[in-house]
């Protein structure tokens, strides 16, 4: 059994950017219908021309994927369009530089970290399972972060929403195994986005070897702790696929080994 994603149609959240973008390139090329939800129209356009581009079929749609009704629209838009909904690929979300101990971070951070990681990915699961149901089943992929499975975070707010999604996908396979919908979560170590390179700098497994000092250490101990937008992409292909038929409820540490030792 391979990953072929043959006749199905995907929705990725964040979808204009950074991983949601390599996804929807990488969704097309195991033979999905694409959708791509991103808060910037331009960026959503983007990947969907990129797709189409590749000879895909794929539609962009700008919404805000905290508002109930943007959410329940773009995915009627998505039916309306493909005629069904397979896969829901939730790659919406990020933290902000300001976050920080629970006894420091300003309160205003909690409200728009956990409204995005967290409010985002309860409301696209909401308006998308009803249509996966009418289609006779589906997969849901959720993204959460290497942070919700340590405690050595100072990200405080950002850990414990990206936890948050771990309980929930957990409760998503359970509600709606009887469905045949499946729902897992990647948990990623740091990849090359654009946000992230913005915020703590260019990172690469080969800076060890330049650098003997190697001012990121972790880098020593954890050289797969790095990667690229696409290398998480894949693992997404492959859990919206029937290969991985037999992981429900699961959290897949892509994180280098850094949760592991």
């Amino acid at each position: 059994m391979d990953a072929s994603l043959r006749d199905k149609v995907a929705v990725i959240s964040g979808g204009g950017g950074g991983i949601g973008h390599a996804a929807a390139l990488a969704f097309h090329a195991a033979g999905a219908r694409v959708a791509v939800i991103d808060l910037d129209p331009a960026r959503a356009e983007r990947s969907a021309a990129a797709v189409a581009d590749a000879g895909g079929d794929a539609l962009g749609l700008a919404a805000d994927i905290t508002d109930d009704g943007q959410v329940a629209s773009a995915m009627a838009q998505v039916v309306a369009r493909f005629g069904r909904l397979d896969i829901l690929y939730n790659c919406a979300g990020g933290t902000v530089p300001e976050d920080g101990p629970v006894t420091e971070v300003p309160l205003d951070v909690f409200d728009r970290t956990f409204d995005l990681d967290v409010r985002g990915t309860f409301l696209c699961c909401r308006h998308a399972i009803p249509a996966m149901v009418r289609a006779g089943g589906g997969a849901i992929v959720n993204m959460s972060s290497g942070a919700a499975l340590r405690g050595a975070s100072p990200f405080h707010v950002y850990t414990a929403a990206k936890g948050a999604i771990l309980a929930f996908t957990r409760a998503l396979a359970g509600t709606y195994a009887k469905h045949n919908i499946r729902a897992n979560v990647i948990a990623s170590g740091r990849v090359m986005t654009e946000r992230i390179i913005r915020t703590w700098g260019e990172l690469s497994s080969d800076r060890v070897k330049n650098d003997p000092q190697d001012p990121v250490g972790r880098l020593r101990e954890y050289p797969f702790w790095v990667g690229e937008p696409e290398h998480i992409a894949a693992t997404a292909v492959f859990l919206a696929s029937d290969a991985a038929r037999m992981i429900t409820g699961a959290t897949i540490a892509a994180d280098g080994g850094r949760s592991a030792y």
